[in-house]
């Protein structure tokens, strides 16, 4: 998020910013599955189904990378079209996602460590 308002206030210019944002999307797809499968794995439905999507969301979104674009935030077509206000909302989401993810994960964790 902080790199995104950075490039909408010209503070950094978009080769820097999508270079630094493409680093980290393989690692954040990867990451995602994993928790995604364990959930599976270990029984905890209601957080598998609450991870899916967004899990399905990232897989799609690396995919679908067009040939010839630098990765999934281009900086040439980064100012068009509004991608950059599409991929704020979509910063904003997931870490509104992630926020609720870690106080679920930290309930769950107590509760299982009362239970014991």
């Amino acid at each position: 998020i902080i790199t995104l308002s950075d490039l909408e206030c010209d503070y950094i210019n978009a080769r820097s910013c999508c270079s630094k944002l493409n680093k980290w999307v393989v690692p954040e797809v990867i990451g995602h599955a994993v928790v995604t499968v364990l959930m599976l794995i270990s029984l905890h439905w209601f957080i598998f189904l609450l991870n899916l999507p967004i899990a399905t969301w990232n897989i799609y979104r690396f995919i679908m990378v067009p040939s010839g674009n630098m990765g999934v935030f281009d900086p040439t077509e980064i100012h068009n079209r509004g991608q950059l206000k599409s991929h704020m909302k979509e910063a904003m989401i997931k870490l509104g996602f992630h926020l609720l993810c870690f106080f679920m994960y930290l309930y769950s964790m107590i509760l299982a460590l009362i239970n014991d």
